[in-house]
């Protein structure tokens, strides 16, 4: 297995004070917050391992608490796409709110990370008696969709180069770390993800990101990119 869960004596160990500055937990009270705490168990997750697959039945859902996860989707004809970056803080696998059964794709650890595990029988009765969590999973389903929603008519209307663009000022606002030498993309990121995620080939992510490369906007290494150009990269976008 490539996650464990651990017991609910971990729990007494987690930082309230952080968590309790998370958006999920912000509106509750502070009994609130332990109710709900007491029925999560803790899930450590190493790097590149799921936590979750497509098809599986949906039977928990979770919130990131440390780390960072890719949403990968295989499309009926057979191509795989990142269709989410899960952060710090945010809900995931929540089938049981879209109403189906099972998840809708696989949820793998960037890095290492820690997240919160609930039974999926238990979201109806925490919602209703957390309005809190209901209107936090509302406003992330909105939020993805909007993305969607974007990626869409990116993909209908702009050229690989605007879509990479694009693509890459996403990653900078979801998870960039702000360093001597530019915005830091935080977690191994591959050309196959980028390929996977604006619908193209590996060698052409790779031939486009080595010319940014040679006009200094961006640095690349194997697993590691680090966008020193910003603004002309927006204007990539704006194009």
């Amino acid at each position: 297995m490539g996650h464990k869960h651990i017991h609910e004596d971990a729990l007494l160990r987690l930082d309230r004070f952080a968590i309790g500055e998370l958006d999920l937990f912000k509106p509750m009270t502070g009994p609130e917050m332990e109710a709900i705490l007491r029925q999560a168990r803790i899930l450590r997750i190493r790097q590149g391992q799921p936590v979750f697959r497509q098809g599986d039945t949906a039977h928990h859902f979770y919130l990131l608490l440390e780390g960072r996860l890719k949403v990968l989707q295989v499309t009926e004809d057979g191509h795989q796409i990142v269709v989410r970056i899960v952060n710090r803080g945010e809900l995931f696998g929540i089938a049981k709110a879209l109403r189906r059964p099972d998840y809708p794709g696989t949820a793998t650890a960037a890095v290492d990370s820690t997240a919160l595990a609930w039974s999926s029988s238990s979201w109806e009765d925490m919602t209703a008696r957390h309005p809190a969590l209901t209107m936090n999973a509302l406003h992330m389903v909105a939020r993805h969709m909007q993305e969607l929603h974007s990626r869409i008519r990116e993909f209908s209307t702009e050229d690989v180069e605007s879509r990479l663009a694009h693509a890459l000022v996403r990653l900078t606002m979801q998870a960039g770390r702000h360093t001597a030498d530019g915005i830091l993309i935080d977690f191994p990121v591959t050309r196959q993800d980028i390929a996977e995620m604006i619908g193209t080939t590996v060698p052409t992510v790779s031939r486009m990101l080595n010319g940014w490369a040679e006009r200094g906007l961006v640095d690349i290494g194997r697993l590691r990119i680090v966008v020193r150009e910003p603004r002309k990269l927006f204007d990539l976008v704006k194009r």
